[in-house]
């Protein structure tokens, strides 16, 4: 077992050493190759040495592992197959190096540095505890000063990265002088000067180096004659004096002014020699030999610094490289183009993800001069520089913020890159949002301004924008552009309608652009123009806009005038949408001109108009729009007069009943709130038209029923029942044959146990349902209708909605109004005991039953056993008699009283009370009954509470709820007790009250009034009797 476990170990070892072996001489074949290749020699070489340097010294030390991991075989693996590839890479440059272009010959050599890093990253995997040895073999050393020096013998044959001597017009001096730094062959490669300025562990020649330039300068070394003695520095323009020393012309011309008097002569500072004139003569040549030397060494800067970037070994290599950049990028273009060549502004692109922050800010630096010519911005538009630069405009870091809006701004003067910009996701959204908050940071909006205003000259990019909510870009081309431009924002605009919903504040000039394409005999133009015009009106803000703009008679010819055959009905629905979103914008529709004759929206000639179209075969959309133009009218006074008169004259409420079966719901509900909206004029009318509709009114007892969620659909039906007249026999007969009552207790049933799934359409639907039961409580003379109430015992139903009114004021309102009905009923179907049972009343009460037999439920006889009821004297019961003492209505009433601050209900709860105190009744029993409740302290707090409501009375006067409760009081006073009469006579707001009744009230409250003061003794009793007294 062992020996087979050792087996599988020993091949491996084997493998291993045998892949070392091919690694090894690869690479040396590798090196010969490079040597050979007549190739741009100074790119190639480094990569290739950078290669040696790195892999043959790996590859011997796994050769000496011993206890390698596990995949310590497959890394080997994959560093023979790179290096074969670099082999392969190296031999198409030797066999076509004569014919290939330096744009070639740069793609084989990023592709080779490519394999190359692959190898160092699979080394850079392998633990150190794999090696035997911590330092690289000898022979891998010696194999790389080799190539070094090979290199070197290669460098001075060729000018630097494609700067020849034909592109300056210069004259080069043939003899070469004396370099001021001499070199030997030994000069290391650019790399490795590199490692020794960031590791300080290298010295060249006795020589460290602190800076790239100091690299450049000892690659390509500066000669004496290039400095001006004077000054030690490089001279800019050399000139040569009379006595053959050659100075920079600003520093001997200063020195000469130092001679400008005469009086002595002019001596050479380097020869100390006179000199007999001041004469300078340009030194063409030497001034031609430091143009080509500064040309030189800006381009092996260039390609220094960007060794540099490549190693990126630290971040402080990585900043000094880029601040190199910045300085030589200023200096020239061609170092420019030369950076473009070589990949430095591709690869500036990525450090835009790099983690620090100060690099990322640097390289946009770098970038926004690289980016200034159409070569920059081309490389870029094939990276991901714009993303990355977009994310960048949301850094924390201002002066990071500031370089990306920058750049974006160099970028966005190309035509090239401006639909790139907009279409990266987030792009317009954070520029929009930099340019508002200019508060925050004003020079980043002001570019941000900048860049959105470049991308304006891409038609995509408006549509982002008013996609991202900034529309005024698209507002001005809508208006300013050519009828092409125009047509496309338009387009976009019909485009943004139909994605999302969108609140669009449109100008006065955008919307007259839009008015006058309305008239284009491009019915396509026209039907955007109007679809956009449908979405701008529902702003309300907008109305004024558009009516100002002449949009009204405009939309009114499109409707009315323009024939069906010549115009698509869509046209005619869009134009009725606009004109009702512009009269349910708010403005005075008296205001609002419909054509050059003058007439307005609200005129009959209008009005007349609309519901004449709506009587004729419509779309439903279209229809919808004219209900809502005439819903809206409907609101105020005059323009109801109105409409109600053309509704009648043309029998519109006949047109509406139908629309209310619509398979539209949203023209169903129009329909349903029209006819409310006109129920109070003539709602007599319209429940006749609905009795006599098919299907009506079931179809809406069963909408009511629907089960789900309650709609909007749910509550106009319900409210239409309930606003209608209440005492239309024809309708609650119809509505007790449709199973109304059924239905109706059914849901509020429903409501009242939390069954139904909750709604904002919930109020308004239970108000609808309670008005129902309502309304049969005001034909209780009708025989089926008081059986109806006797059977479902309706004054209990009333009497729970009045606690449990869901929060509702109308539906406590409701509830003591109904209860009032009912009670009035009760002196007339109140039953004496069986032994004083009178045959008239048993006589109506057999016929009814006999009437209606089955339907009639015991509880409606009253046991033998059953007590008198002291108010109806009678035997009283809540389902047969509606008895609201039986029923436990009084406490309920009491409670609105004193809880409910609406005047409305206050007088309602007071109706129903005053019933127990109506000369039908035992007056006497039925206060005796209320003051066991101290109902005299409740009415009297509401008359208190009340004397400031607009219901008690205008300008002090006193309305229904103080003449109900000097009513009531006035009963208290003439039927109640001691302790009764005492409470009232002991209220001392009363006075006052009563005395402001009588002077500023209606003759009804002015009546009530004096008789409660008559009873207080504040008024002659002009019914005594007087004897007649002699004289």
């Amino acid at each position: 077992m062992e020996c087979d476990a050792v087996r599988p170990r020993s091949e491996a070892q084997a493998r291993k050493a045998s892949l070392a072996d091919s690694v090894l001489a690869a690479i040396s074949e590798l090196m010969s190759s490079a040597v050979a290749a007549d190739a741009d020699q100074e790119n190639f070489m480094d990569v290739g040495s950078h290669l040696h340097h790195v892999a043959a010294p790996g590859a011997m030390e796994l050769q000496k592992a011993q206890n390698s991991p596990t995949n310590t075989l497959h890394v080997m693996e994959y560093l023979a197959a790179n290096v074969d590839l670099a082999k392969d890479l190296v031999a198409r440059c030797s066999a076509v190096a004569q014919r290939l272009m330096d744009d070639d010959l740069l793609g084989i050599t990023e592709d080779l540095d490519n394999v190359i890093n692959n190898i160092s990253n699979e080394l850079n995997r392998i633990p150190v505890s794999t090696f035997a040895s911590s330092r690289f073999a000898e022979p891998a050393v010696s194999g790389h000063l080799q190539v070094v020096r090979n290199r070197h013998d290669l460098y001075d044959q060729r000018s630097c990265d494609g700067y020849s001597e034909g592109d300056m017009s210069m004259v080069v001096s043939m003899e070469r002088p004396r370099r001021r730094t001499l070199h030997n062959s030994d000069m290391p490669r650019l790399v490795d000067f590199l490692q020794g300025m960031y590791q300080e562990s290298h010295e060249f020649g006795g020589q460290s180096f602190n800076s790239l330039p100091e690299v450049a300068e000892y690659v390509e070394p500066l000669y004496d004659s290039f400095f001006c003695p004077l000054t030690n520095k490089l001279m800019v323009d050399p000139v040569t004096t009379e006595s053959g020393v050659t100075y920079d012309r600003r520093a001997i011309e200063d020195y000469f002014d130092k001679f400008t008097d005469g009086s002595e002569p002019v001596i050479c500072p380097v020869t100390k020699m006179a000199m007999r004139s001041k004469t300078l003569r340009s030194n063409i040549p030497l001034k031609s030999t430091i143009a080509e030397w500064i040309t030189r060494n800006e381009a092996t800067r260039v390609r220094i610094a960007r060794t540099a970037l490549s190693m990126a070994t630290t971040e402080a290599m990585v900043l000094e490289a880029i601040h190199e950049l910045k300085v030589l990028a200023r200096l020239r273009k061609k170092n420019r183009d030369q950076m473009h060549k070589i990949g430095i502004t591709k690869f500036l692109a990525r450090l835009l993800d790099h983690k620090d922050a100060l690099i990322r800010c640097d390289s946009l630096d770098l970038l926004c001069l690289l980016v200034e010519d159409d070569a920059g911005k081309e490389i870029i538009a094939k990276t991901r520089a714009v993303s990355r630069t977009i994310k960048l405009l949301s850094s924390s870091s201002t002066d990071e913020r500031h370089a990306a809006i920058s750049f974006l701004v160099e970028l966005s003067k190309s035509e090239l890159l401006l639909e790139n910009i907009g279409s990266t996701a987030g792009s317009i959204l954070i520029l929009t949002t930099m340019k508002f908050n200019g508060s925050d940071d004003p020079v980043a909006a002001e570019k941000a301004g900048e860049v959105l205003k470049n991308l304006e000259k891409c038609p995509k990019n408006i549509k982002y924008m008013a996609e991202s909510g900034y529309l005024d870009p698209l507002q001005r081309h809508l208006v300013e552009g050519s009828e092409d431009v125009q047509m496309e924002m338009v387009s976009y605009l019909g485009e943004l309608i139909q994605k999302q919903e969108m609140t669009i504040n449109i100008a006065g000039s955008a919307s007259e652009i839009l008015i006058k394409m309305v008239h284009s005999g491009n019915t396509a133009i026209r039907k955007a123009a109007l679809d956009v015009l449908v979405q701008i009106s529902s702003h309300h803000p907008n109305g004024k806009t558009l009516v100002d703009a002449g949009a009204v008679p405009v939309m009114v010819e499109q409707l009315f005038i323009q024939k069906i055959d010549d115009e698509p009905m869509g046209s005619k629905t869009e134009a009725a949408a606009v004109l009702a979103n512009i009269v349910e914008s708010g403005l005075d529709p008296e205001a609002i001109v419909v054509n050059k004759e003058g007439h307005v929206i609200t005129s009959k000639y209008s009005v007349y108009n609309f519901a004449h179209m709506l009587r004729c075969s419509m779309p439903d959309t279209l229809n919808l729009s004219l209900v809502r133009v005439l819903l809206a009218l409907t609101t105020l006074p005059k323009p109801l007069t109105t409409v109600v008169s053309v509704m009648k004259e043309q029998d519109g409420s006949q047109t509406l009943i139908e629309l209310m079966s619509s398979l539209s719901e949203s023209l169903g509900i129009a329909a349903t709130k029209l006819l409310i909206a006109l129920s109070p004029q003539m709602g007599h009318t319209i429940a006749e038209k609905l009795c006599k509709a098919p299907g009506q009114p079931g179809k809406l007892v069963k909408s009511i029923g629907l089960h789900g969620r309650i709609t909007e659909r749910h509550a106009m039906s319900a409210t239409l029942l309930a606003k209608l007249p209440y005492q239309q026999i024809a309708l609650n007969l119809a509505l007790l044959n449709r199973g109304a009552v059924t239905t109706v207790l059914a849901k509020i049933d429903e409501m009242q146990r939390g069954e139904t799934r909750a709604s904002r359409y919930a109020k308004v639907y239970m108000e609808g349902l309670v008005g129902v039961l309502v309304r049969l409580t005001t034909t209780l003379y009708d025989p089926d209708v008081l059986l109806a109430a006797m059977d479902h015992n309706l004054t209990s139903v009333l009497t729970d909605l009045l606690v449990r009114s869901a929060g509702s004021d109308e539906v406590q309102r409701l509830a003591a109004v109904g209860l009032e009905n009912l009670s009035s009923q009760s002196p007339n179907l109140s039953q004496p005991p069986t032994e004083e049972r009178r045959p008239k009343k048993k006589n109506i009460l057999r016929r009814l039953r006999e009437a209606h037999a089955g339907r009639v439920h015991d509880n409606r006889r009253p046991p033998a056993h059953s007590r008198v009821c002291p108010v109806h004297r009678g035997v009283c019961s809540p389902s047969t008699t509606f008895c609201l003492v039986e029923a436990g209505a009084v406490e309920g009433l009491l409670c609105v009283l004193e809880s409910n601050e609406n005047g409305r209900v206050v007088e309602a709860a007071l109706g129903a009370l005053c019933t127990l105190m109506d000369d039908a009744v035992d007056v006497t029993s039925g206060v005796a009954v209320l003051a066991e409740h101290d109902a005299a302290r409740h009415v009297l707090r509401a008359l208190r509470q009340h004397r400031e409501d607009g219901r008690v009375g205008s300008n002090g006067g006193c309305g229904t709820v103080a003449r109900r409760c000097f009513w009531a009081v006035e009963r208290f006073l003439a039927h109640g007790g001691e302790r009764c009469v005492s409470e009232v006579t002991s209220d001392r707001a009363l006075p006052s009250l009563l005395v402001s009744a009588f002077r500023k009230g209606d003759a009804a409250t002015k009546q009530v009034a004096e008789g409660v003061l008559r009873c207080l003794h504040r008024m002659p009793d002009y019914s005594a009797t007087y004897e007649s007294v002699e004289l």
